[in-house]
């Protein structure tokens, strides 16, 4: 049976998205019933279509077993999007078995938060996702595919290409991802040395070496950050085939559902057996599933605004409350670092999302009955993928965890409530990742210190400054201000602090990632202080208290929203890698909590 607050959630989203819904699946079904524009070309605009289609040419000239468009994040600076590479050749050889082509339609840019983490280009981060959309959607504007794959891994790019996955509605959408990279030394050892380096005890030589230890190879970092959050989602949303988020690159296996999806695409086209567009899979219900496994996993904070925006784009209003209630319900069922020492190599060989999504649907807190891109039932995604003797099939998953330290039974919880908060107060709203925080940091009342930067915030800890209790304040970093970066640099300085026995918190309203961890922060606070927000009228001294037990923010110095809201000069956010170019952007996003979005 069902989870009551489940359905009342869903009920809700339902009620609230009612009149932008029906807009939205009308058009779809408009274009669905026009169909691609191919056989309707001109010859010469045919022509054009095919000409460096090589061996595909006359088949797409006289046949009509379906063209898959594919749209790639592919590049080769990144490991995560490395792999992709040689997908495109994969899919193009497994439609001509199945009697149908692929093209590449186009690509989008793929930037890692991770190398921009701390600089000007951590600015373009969250813009880029909007950019990645738009891209998506001029690649398949030449509307001549019947169905496509989305290749993509990291922060924006999977939320970019949903959205864009819903805008082209009409066309089924699958989703192939390139898989996590083998697993280097532990994650825990890596955060070890970056707070020794912070705190100058060892020198760039040995971090140097620490990290390229931990990257080390092809595929997704291995942490549970924002990347390995949407290969989850994926999953938990119907978009991935079964089992295959977290498989390593360049493997049999890898190979073999590269090869799998690019049929299946075909054969959910209109021109197939089952036809499966996208915007029958993602409904209200294939939302709130991806909300429920993102508290069970602990999953990124930059999901509660990823999530919004791809929910906008097929006319569905999501709010931060529907994330908290859900957390209400949702037990964590997993410890992968930063909430644990195990990375994502380590909790898919202990069962993994197919052992996770048995247990909360037996639980009634997954919507069993969706629609997937493997068919009706979300129950298709606790099987794995296997290879006998050279042919994919599904197995039955684990029945049990094979470490409980890493992966538990819905009976047996490491936490009986999800990984995120939601937080509230006359700071205004904001959200909380408390999987990875430990209780007795939970509650933190403190005076706070405004900063303006991040790097305002490391300079007066290398000066000593921080020698009590302190909640630090980093204002003007929303979307508005500067395209709202990651602060996640700040972890090793601020965990620091808190290892000296300081309570210590982060109230900003930038973000803090998926990577964010040990440090109580409340991050997301919306209005922002450019907007007006109370975050810009507090003074150093002041005293909040940051209460995640009890999703709070308060204000306990009094008159502080009597005073004026502070300004800042923002003028040198204008300029320098690239951020001339996002002038609109920033002008036009909305705020945090309905997605931060400019499209």
């Amino acid at each position: 049976m069902l989870n009551q607050t489940v359905a009342r959630v869903t009920d809700r989203i339902v009620a609230r998205s009612a009149e932008g819904r029906a807009a939205y699946l009308d058009r779809m079904a408009r274009a669905a019933q026009e169909g691609p524009a191919r056989a309707h070309l001109s010859c010469s605009g045919q022509a054009h279509a095919y000409a460096g289609a090589g061996q595909d040419q006359d088949a797409l000239a006289t046949q009509s077993a379906g063209n898959i468009g594919i749209v790639t994040a592919y590049n080769d600076m990144l490991s995560a999007h490395q792999p992709f590479e040689r997908f495109p050749e994969l899919i193009r050889n497994a439609a001509r078995a199945a009697g149908g082509t692929a093209q590449v339609a186009g690509g989008v840019p793929a930037m890692c938060d991770g190398v921009t983490q701390g600089t000007p280009g951590m600015e373009l981060s969250l813009f880029s996702r909007d950019v990645i959309a738009m891209a998506a959607g001029v690649a398949l504007s030449h509307n001549t595919f019947d169905t496509t794959v989305y290749l993509g891994v990291c922060d924006k790019i999977v939320p970019g290409l949903v959205i864009a996955a819903q805008v082209f509605g009409h066309l089924p959408a699958v989703f192939l991802p390139a898989g996590p990279m083998t697993s280097g030394i532990s994650n825990d050892e890596k955060a070890e040395v970056r707070q020794k380096f912070a705190a100058g005890e060892v020198d760039r030589a040995v971090l140097m070496q620490a990290e390229m230890a931990a990257y080390h190879g092809p595929g997704t970092c291995t942490f549970y950050g924002t990347a390995n959050t949407n290969q989850m989602l994926m999953e938990f949303m119907g978009l991935h085939l079964p089992g295959s988020s977290f498989v390593n690159p360049n493997t049999p296996l890898r190979d073999a559902l590269t090869d799998a999806g690019a049929r299946r695409a075909l054969s959910i086209s209109h021109l197939g057996n089952e036809y499966i567009p996208t915007s029958q899979v993602l409904d209200e219900k294939a939302f709130v599933n991806g909300i429920v496994g993102l508290h069970a996993t602990g999953g990124s904070t930059n999901l509660l605004i990823h999530l919004v925006a791809m929910a906008r784009a097929g006319g569905i209003i999501l709010d931060w409350q529907d994330f908290s209630d859900l957390a209400d319900v949702t037990p964590l069922l997993a410890r992968v670092y930063p909430n644990g020492l195990a990375d994502v190599n380590h909790f898919h060989a202990a069962g993994g999302l197919g052992f996770m999504i048995g247990q909360l649907l037996s639980a009634g807190l997954l919507h069993e009955e969706v629609t997937t891109i493997m068919g009706q039932g979300l129950g298709l995604y606790t099987r794995e993928p296997r290879l006998k003797d050279g042919e994919l099939t599904w197995e039955d998953g684990a029945g049990e965890s094979q470490n409980d330290r890493i992966l538990r039974p819905v009976s047996d919880p490491f936490q009986p409530t999800g990984g995120l908060q939601r937080m509230d107060g006359l700071l205004g709203a904001a959200v909380c990742k408390v999987s990875a925080v430990k209780p007795e940091h939970h509650v933190i009342e403190a005076p706070v210190r405004v900063f303006h930067d991040q790097d305002s915030v490391k300079a007066a800890y290398q000066a000593g400054e921080f020698e009590e209790d302190v909640i630090v304040v980093v204002r003007f970093q929303g979307p508005k201000a500067n395209g709202m970066p990651e602060l996640h640099s700040l972890t090793p300085v601020l965990a620091n602090l808190q290892a000296r026995g300081l309570k210590v918190a982060l109230v900003t309203d930038g973000r803090m990632s998926g990577a964010s961890g040990k440090v109580l922060s409340a991050i997301h606070v919306c209005p922002e202080a450019v907007d007006g927000g109370a975050i810009a009228k507090l003074q150093d001294g002041d005293v909040l208290r940051v209460d995640a037990a009890k999703g709070r923010i308060d204000i306990v110095t009094e008159g502080v929203l009597d005073r004026p809201c502070v300004t800042a000069d923002l003028a040198a956010n204008g300029f320098g890698q690239g951020r001339e170019l996002f002038h609109h952007f920033r002008t036009l996003v909305g705020a945090a909590d309905t997605g931060a979005s400019s499209i």
